[in-house]
């Protein structure tokens, strides 16, 4: 259920944004930026500042990410998960884009009905010796409760348009948005609690080891107030927590052709 394939969430959030590929090839991904993009994730604004003062156009870098592990020495930005241009680029959706509401473009002829879809993308967090991060797309058909893992995925391949087509008519949600959501909630923890959480074990081990060795240390009373300080400061770093948050999502309104 987790977007195994961090090169195809890559490619749906850049085409998205306007922006053009240049090459998609092997886990390497070279993308042509717009304005709005390079702004947002190339950190230049004394150029843009500059090139609007000169009344010049300016023009936007490219930029290759590497997603594949054995590309990662080649030249380009190896992204992975938890990396920081992939939080940069989850800060931005978070910030900006963080609801839609969209419709698949169709030319019918005759009357079409559109069903609606609650997507959401939804960041889970692993936190304890060592971090950890997935993404989840996840859509639910809030007509008759089907559910798909790598929605973005499958909307990928399907055009969208901010206003409904000619010919098209939406239907009512019969599940509530509230309700959905939480179906999808109901399905990332079930999702969590099939995994393997030997790392939250070994979290807890290494927790109360560094507590020992830090109590070892401590022999005075007069530094009780410093040792639990130091105590709590472990107990942030190492206790094993799981969380999740939305990145962002929305109402599609969509054919039945994919359900």
């Amino acid at each position: 259920m987790a977007i195994p394939d961090l090169n195809n969430f890559l490619k749906s959030f850049f085409t998205a944004h306007h922006c053009s590929l240049l090459l998609d090839q092997d886990g390497v991904l070279t993308i042509q930026l717009t304005e709005e993009m390079d702004r947002a994730l190339m950190n230049r604004p004394f150029y843009w500042h500059y090139m609007k003062k000169m009344g010049h156009s300016g023009e936007p870098m490219q930029l290759t990410l590497i997603t594949n592990p054995n590309k990662r020495d080649d030249e380009g930005e190896w992204i992975h998960f938890g990396s920081p241009r992939l939080q940069q680029i989850i800060g931005y959706l978070q910030q900006q884009e963080k609801y839609t509401k969209l419709f698949q473009k169709v030319n019918p002829t005759v009357n079409t009905a559109l069903y609606p879809w609650l997507v959401t993308n939804i960041k889970v967090s692993y936190r304890g010796k060592y971090k950890r991060d997935e993404l989840f797309s996840i859509g639910l058909n809030l007509i008759n409760g089907t559910m798909k893992s790598d929605m973005m995925k499958i909307l990928d391949s399907i055009p969208l348009h901010t206003t409904i087509s000619d010919f098209c008519y939406t239907l009512s949600p019969l599940v509530k948005l509230k309700s959905g959501y939480r179906r999808i909630e109901a399905v990332v923890d079930q999702y969590i609690e099939n995994q393997n959480h030997e790392w939250a074990s070994e979290a807890l081990e290494e927790l109360q080891t560094e507590i020992e060795l830090l109590k070892y240390f401590y022999t005075s009373d007069n530094d009780n107030e410093q040792m639990e300080k130091e105590i709590k400061e472990i107990n942030e770093r190492y206790q094993p927590r799981i969380t999740y948050q939305v990145i962002n999502g929305g109402l599609f309104y969509l054919t039945s052709e994919i359900v």
